[in-house]
């Protein structure tokens, strides 16, 4: 347990102090955003995912030295290589889609253009390489009606792509308040991590609670008013945790329940054709309301319907909405 404990003490401090030391290195090199649920649209740093995400890794890296030298564990080590390298080529890509702000960073757009939509799926792929080639993961799931069925070759080949690359976007899709991408992010991160410790599976533990840590240091910097906002980086890196450390703790079902929220904005995001967004309109008191009126097309637009919000209330009852799926995975 204190191999562990150690990790998650790493992660949180590494987080810290990359975040702090990142946010006037992403200022100076216009990696940018607009705080759009702000009055007068504050120019702040983007690309939150990379300060998080190094931490995730350099502590998961310590993880595997005490696992090595002074564990004497070695047999499941590449699972954890595996994991590390799906989270940074995932992290990747999402860094790669903030680093096109130049047109806000000079005024011309609100918001960036970005990778082109239908390309982030193909790109999110390649982080499952690394898992399809180990084989990662137990074949036979149990499922509704069905009772145990073993997917077989299929499981590596098929359903392994198919998480990675749904959860690693779907994560995106619910996102665009202060706080709200990290906050959610602690609780299905503590939640999957306290699971994993309780059934045994440790390196999904240390997957999972590394990187609550490295978000309760980066919230600090996140929460209203943001001094740095998460970006795709952030959201991507998220959906790669989960996926990769629901895989190594063969927890599916858990990893189910508790992304609920976010195959909820999914199917919502599909009515909507994916044109619309989660994002609120600004009124004039500083309040938020849905753009889409009495139309709903995401989770917030029923948050925001239910009254006169902040932002800091609409991420509050998203956080408060993702423990509720949270203690599900108890149940």
């Amino acid at each position: 347990m204190w191999p562990l404990i150690i990790t998650c003490l790493f992660s949180l401090l590494a987080s810290y102090a990359l975040t702090r030391g990142l946010i006037p290195y992403f200022k100076r090199n216009n990696i940018v955003a607009l705080d759009l649920h702000k009055k007068n649209k504050p120019k702040i740093a983007n690309s939150g995912g990379l300060p998080v995400s190094l931490s995730i890794i350099y502590a998961l890296l310590l993880f595997v030295s005490f696992q090595t030298f002074i564990q004497k564990q070695t047999e499941q080590l590449v699972y954890l290589f595996a994991s590390i390298l799906a989270i940074f080529l995932i992290t990747i890509i999402g860094f790669l889609d903030d680093l096109d702000s130049g047109d806000v960073a000079t005024g011309k757009r609100k918001i960036r253009l970005g990778i082109k939509q239908w390309l982030k799926p193909l790109l999110t792929l390649t982080g499952a390489i690394p898992l399809m080639a180990i084989s990662i993961g137990e074949t036979t799931m149990t499922l509704p009606f069905f009772g145990p069925f073993d997917f077989g070759i299929y499981y590596p080949l098929i359903l392994i792509p198919l998480a990675v690359v749904f959860t690693s976007n779907a994560v995106n899709l619910l996102a665009g308040f202060n706080g709200s991408e990290a906050g959610m992010g602690i609780i299905y991160c503590s939640f999957l991590g306290l699971r994993s410790l309780l059934i045994g599976e440790t390196l999904a533990a240390s997957i999972f609670l590394s990187t609550a840590a490295a978000l309760i240091s980066f919230i600090k910097f996140n929460w209203y008013p943001a001094k740095i906002l998460s970006g795709d980086s952030l959201t991507y890196c998220l959906g790669a945790v989960v996926v990769t450390g629901v895989i190594v703790g063969n927890m599916e079902k858990s990893g189910v329940i508790i992304m609920t929220p976010f195959i909820i904005e999914f199917l919502l995001k599909i009515r909507s054709k994916f044109k619309a967004s989660c994002l609120g309109k600004l009124r004039k008191d500083g309040k938020l309301e849905s753009p889409c009126g009495n139309k709903i097309y995401s989770l917030t637009h029923i948050i925001m319907n239910l009254g006169k919000l902040t932002e800091k209330q609409v991420t509050l009852i998203l956080i408060l909405i993702q423990i509720i799926f949270g203690l599900l995975i108890f149940v």
